[in-house]
């Protein structure tokens, strides 16, 4: 038995959160969808390392039957990158302000390729009985840095709740990239301040994909108040695919 209603015959859609936010942040896409009548689910990204995080994926994916279509934002496009390999099930992959590295890269040394990125400076740590390091972005430079163009209130509530990543997830390389064997989206922000936009492009180009959206002023979370758009590229990727 699938964990979603597949009996509308569209692929699922499996939406990936990244680090500093959680599955909330799919809100509106996912009410979209729910009304053009795709089974969806907002998987609850570990943000506990790349190789992790993609076998808890695969451990999802194993569980729904029929197409797929994979949205990642932010860190979880690394993890829908390493998690889809070799998955026949996955037929697009959207990456919405998210990593699409190659084989050997790291989120930390992508997002630092080009000139743009101010996270480093807006992080907070939590040291864990472990050893390890979860980050979090300060609640006061929230806004700024990851969500600025969303309304202040929704922001500073987004930045109570958001979900932080242990710091070695950002510096673990990535493996087999599954953009090389299924066809691939993407939107961005134009500024966005996690990724700069001329790593997205890049990667985006790389890719080879399918249709790429910039949105002028769009900030690192420019998929909340332009839910619209990622699902109108959702809809695109399900009906092409491979």
């Amino acid at each position: 038995m699938s964990i979603t209603d597949t009996t509308s015959g569209k692929p699922t859609v499996v939406l990936v959160h990244g680090a500093f936010a959680e599955s909330a942040s799919w809100n509106g896409v996912i009410a979209a969808l729910l009304g053009d009548g795709f089974p969806a689910i907002a998987v609850a990204n570990p943000l506990r390392g790349v190789k992790h995080d993609a076998d808890y994926l695969r451990s999802v994916l194993a569980q729904i039957q029929g197409p797929i279509v994979l949205v990642g934002h932010s860190y979880g496009g690394t993890v829908i990158t390493n998690g889809a390999t070799g998955n026949g099930q996955v037929k697009a992959l959207v990456y919405v302000g998210g990593f699409a590295p190659d084989t050997g890269e790291s989120a930390a040394e992508l997002a630092g390729r080009y000139e743009g990125g101010s996270l480093g400076e807006t992080l907070t740590a939590v040291k864990l009985p472990t050893g390890e390091t979860d980050l979090y972005i300060r609640q006061d430079r929230y806004h700024a840095q990851f969500a600025a163009d969303s309304p202040a209130a929704d922001a500073a509530v987004m930045a109570v709740t958001q979900r932080p990543i242990v710091e070695s997830a950002l510096n673990e390389p990535s493996a087999e990239p599954a953009w090389r064997a299924i066809p691939s989206w993407f939107l961005f922000g134009s500024e966005d301040k996690n990724i700069p936009a001329a790593v997205q492009r890049f990667m985006a180009e790389r890719a080879g994909s399918r249709r790429t959206v910039e949105l002028a002023g769009g900030s690192h979370t420019v998929g909340i108040p332009e839910a619209a758009a990622v699902v109108e590229l959702i809809r695109e990727a399900a009906a092409a695919g491979r």
